[in-house]
Formats: C-alpha cells, sequence, structure tokens
C-alpha cells in the first residue's frame, strides 16, 4: 500500500517539474516502410488496461469501430487504433487501453504494451510540418541524442473526430452570449498543440469578438507572453495592458500548461493576468492539479457555451 500510494505522489508531482509519463505501445508493421514503430499516449488520459474482453459488433458501425465492450458494468466503444492509423499488426489485437479524453470514454486495440517512461516535455517537438495529421507530436525517449527512439503522439482529438464524426457544433450568439469588448490594445493569448482544437478556439473566439494571438506549445506562449510585455514596457504600458487572458491546453510540446500556468503566476509581471486551463484531461485528479498552480478556470474540452462562460467569469474577476 505504501509503495502505490508513492507512485500516486510521485505520479503527482510530475506537474509541478514539467515531466510526464508515456505509456509506450505498438500498433504492427507500418504500410510505409514495414516497421513496428513505437506510439505514446499520456498516462494521465489511460484508465486502465485489459486483457481484450469479448466484443459485440455493431450493426452499421463505422468502418474502424471493432463493436463495443462491456467493461465494468459501462459500454465502451472498441476502436481498431491499428486500422486508424493505417498498420498491420501481425500479433493480433489482444490489449485494450481504456482512456478518458473530452468528457469521454473510450477504448483502443492495440497490438502490444510496452513500458512506461518519464520524459521531460522538453524531449517532446510538434509533429505539423511531419505531414501526419493524425500526429501532434515526436517523442525523442532517450533524450536529444542521436540514436535516440522515436515515438509518436496521436492526436486522440482528431482520431475521435474522423472515426465517429458528430456534427460540428455551431458556435452562435445564442449558445455562447453576446460578444465580449475587450479595453483597446488587449488581446487573448492562447495556447494549444491540436491543429483541431485551435480551429474551434478560433472559431469561438471569432464569434465572441474577441482579438486574440495563438500560440502551438507552451514554451512559444511563455515567450509571446514576455516579447510582448517588453515591447508594452517601452510605450511606458504594462502587459496587463496587452494580454487579458491567457487560454492554455495543458499537454503540448516543450512546455505544458500546467508549467506555463505556474511561471506566469509566479511572475510579478504576469501573475494578475487570468489563466483559464482548456484540456481534454479530464477528470478530479487533473482539475487538483490545475488549482495547485494557480489557474482561474478550468474546461473540459470542447463546449463552445461553457468556454465562453469560463471566459467572461475569469475577465471579470
Amino acid at each position: 500500500m505504501n509503495t502505490a500510494l508513492h507512485e500516486i505522489d510521485e505520479r503527482t508531482n510530475l506537474t509541478t517539474s514539467n515531466k510526464f509519463e508515456l505509456l509506450l505501445f505498438r500498433l504492427g508493421e507500418a504500410s510505409v516502410n514495414g516497421q513496428r514503430e513505437l506510439f505514446g499516449i499520456n498516462v494521465f488520459k489511460i484508465r486502465e488496461i485489459l486483457v481484450m474482453p469479448a466484443i459485440t459488433a455493431i450493426a452499421n458501425a463505422p468502418a474502424n469501430v471493432m463493436g463495443v465492450a462491456n467493461i465494468r458494468g459501462q459500454v465502451i466503444t472498441v476502436i481498431n487504433l491499428p486500422k486508424v492509423v493505417g498498420c498491420t499488426p501481425k500479433k493480433g489485437l489482444p490489449i485494450l487501453l481504456v482512456t478518458e479524453y473530452a468528457r469521454s470514454t473510450q477504448a483502443f486495440a492495440v497490438e502490444e504494451v510496452n513500458e512506461i517512461v518519464r520524459l521531460e516535455w522538453n524531449q517532446v517537438i510538434a509533429a505539423e510540418d511531419t505531414g501526419g495529421k493524425l500526429v501532434t507530436s515526436i517523442v525523442r525517449i532517450d533524450g536529444n541524442r542521436e540514436d535516440s527512439r522515436l515515438a509518436q503522439v496521436l492526436d486522440v482529438e482528431q482520431i475521435l473526430r474522423d472515426v465517429m464524426p458528430e456534427p460540428i457544433e455551431e458556435v452562435s450568439k445564442e449558445k455562447i452570449g453576446p460578444p465580449i469588448k475587450l479595453p483597446a490594445g488587449q488581446v487573448i493569448l492562447a495556447a494549444d498543440d491540436s491543429p483541431l482544437a485551435r480551429s474551434m478556439i478560433e472559431s469561438e473566439l471569432k464569434a465572441l469578438n474577441v482579438p486574440f494571438v495563438m500560440t502551438k506549445t507552451g514554451l512559444e506562449a511563455w515567450n509571446r507572453i514576455q516579447s510582448i510585455s517588453d515591447a508594452a514596457a517601452t510605450e511606458g504600458k504594462t502587459i496587463q495592458d496587452k494580454v487579458a487572458l491567457v487560454l492554455t491546453d495543458l499537454e503540448m510540446p516543450e512546455m505544458d500548461g500546467f508549467t506555463l500556468t505556474r511561471n506566469i503566476k509566479n511572475d510579478q509581471r504576469f501573475k494578475s493576468i487570468p489563466v483559464v486551463i482548456h484540456s481534454s484531461l479530464t477528470g478530479e485528479t487533473n482539475e487538483k492539479h490545475v488549482k495547485s498552480v494557480g489557474a482561474d478556470a478550468y474546461i473540459a474540452k470542447f463546449a463552445a457555451d461553457e468556454l465562453a462562460e469560463a471566459i467572461r467569469k475569469a475577465l471579470a474577476k
């Protein structure tokens, strides 16, 4: 029991050090080169790992949905992850990863689970320029060595949207309320590494008639807020005259949202700027982590009305 509690404490403390744990797994042979590439998922998003249970096929289900499984009394959709990413498993699909993303629970069938590795976010680089729309980032598992193993972190938000498409939520005045009027010269600074999430956030901020600056990583956002502060000083102004609020994801290459928020709240220049965390990492534990770094609000992705309300409340403070 003491060992288990120690491991939980250690994992919780990772949010204070720009570190995280990644579960590595394989999906079979890649169609391009026949290699059995490594993939990864943040341990915080995994509810449990199971030997593949009985699957009930669902009539007329989407092509990449294997069916549903009855797991501890909950009926959960099972997605054939190798099929989604174009891999061919040679050992079958004996393992099920049950995950929690953005208000939903789903399961992914995988060929093999390898290990859990503890990494720093600076070992993660954005993958948008690689041409793979389902990959948000590449992880250098063994550090910055030339021979480091690489793992791909999949954009699960995009995968879920592709596999089980739902009508895109219309961002209307009826749903999000009237435009928000910021003082002249102020913007909202936003950070998210998922192209899909960025497009949804941009649509909402435009509908709210709010000027914004969009960044792709926590480090980019941190550098941007410092440069905006320096520019404001040359005008005889402060950062508060330029940035009304910071809206950030949690999982991002180079610097995560926990570290970005902590940096802002620990800096005398920036600490009065409201920070709203907008993340697919949900659950009571993650909400406690968010509060521990000083964020002003936490909202799970993606509900347009709730995000608008969180922004309004944070600005009102």
